[in-house]
């Protein structure tokens, strides 16, 4: 019956996504309890755990925090006379080069193609920005280590939140573009939170594994800036998957940036609601990449002091 009435294709939507949705609420929720039942232990024997660190933050840095990221941006934006408007502008840009050198000199014949490389742009740029900068936070901030006491978690913190406002702010060159392609805002958009939320996780863990590698490691900061320079090429971000081997395809599913850049293009460029299966990559890859970014985090972060 509620199915004649909203038709059927609204009918398997709403109940796609519902079951996705609950699916998902039980498995953070059962997520987050064992997570909070071993923070309360640890907690009880005086341990400090990365989830009391990161609570504590948020209690009582909060200021800075806000301190942190405004000056990031006041920063990266510095002496411009557009400011602010180059987080618009620059993907539009960039968008325009790499549509006219894909599209004409290797001629991929993928309909509203600007549309297909910006999302994949934006995705890859957030990723790489954030994980780049987030790598040298701890050296940088050696000689503020040494003289008070600041949790050292939020230096790359505050860097990725930086990155990840800016990914927000990216999607009005994305809706702009859209209109101009006359691509609509459809119902799957709804599925959207869970493409920023597993992210940012995901980001967030990678960030912190790599600031902490890079107290120790000095040329981790380099040989990652090599290693996102490849990814980049081996990433589906610039053409289609299709264009890759059969055999390829099977190896381009472990990568977790494909994942998201592919699960982004689902929901906005080819209007459909992806799978349940998908979204559990995306999710599995957030929460185990971000447990293990912070156990090694807050395992190595009391050598930090000898080696900044």
């Amino acid at each position: 019956m509620l199915g004649l009435w909203l038709g059927q294709d609204a009918f398997e939507f709403y109940s796609n996504y519902t079951v996705t949705a609950v699916l998902l609420i039980v498995f953070f929720c059962v997520s987050f309890y064992i997570i909070c039942r071993f923070n309360y232990t640890k907690e009880i024997s005086g341990v400090t755990t990365p989830l009391s660190e990161i609570v504590h933050i948020f209690d009582n840095y909060r200021f800075l925090m806000k301190q942190l990221i405004a000056r990031d941006f006041a920063v990266k934006y510095r002496r411009s006379y557009l400011g602010i408007v180059w987080v618009i502008l620059n993907p539009l840009l960039q968008m325009i080069v790499l549509s006219a050198v894909f599209s004409y000199v290797f001629r991929f014949d993928i309909e509203n193609y600007p549309v297909y490389i910006i999302l994949g742009q934006i995705t890859f740029s957030f990723f790489n920005e954030a994980t780049s900068v987030a790598v040298s936070t701890i050296v940088a901030s050696g000689d503020l280590i040494k003289k008070i006491y600041i949790p050292k978690c939020i230096f790359p913190l505050s860097k990725i939140v930086f990155s990840f406002l800016n990914l927000l702010l990216s999607f009005i060159p994305v809706v702009i573009v859209l209109l101009i392609f006359r691509i609509p805002i459809n119902i799957h958009w709804l599925y959207l939170p869970f493409y920023f939320v597993t992210l940012f996780a995901f980001t967030l863990g990678v960030g912190f594994f790599l600031a902490a590698l890079n107290v120790q490691l000095r040329d981790t900061q380099y040989l990652y800036g090599i290693f996102t320079t490849l990814l980049i090429y081996v990433t589906p971000v610039f053409y289609p998957v299709s264009a890759l081997s059969p055999n390829v395809q099977k190896i381009m599913r472990f990568n977790p940036v494909y994942q998201y850049i592919s699960l982004i293009r689902e929901i906005i460029f080819y209007n459909a609601a992806p799978s349940m299966q998908h979204i559990m990559i995306c999710v599995l890859c957030g929460i185990l990449t971000l447990m293990i970014g912070l156990r090694f985090f807050f395992k190595k972060q009391d050598e930090f002091i000898l080696y900044v």
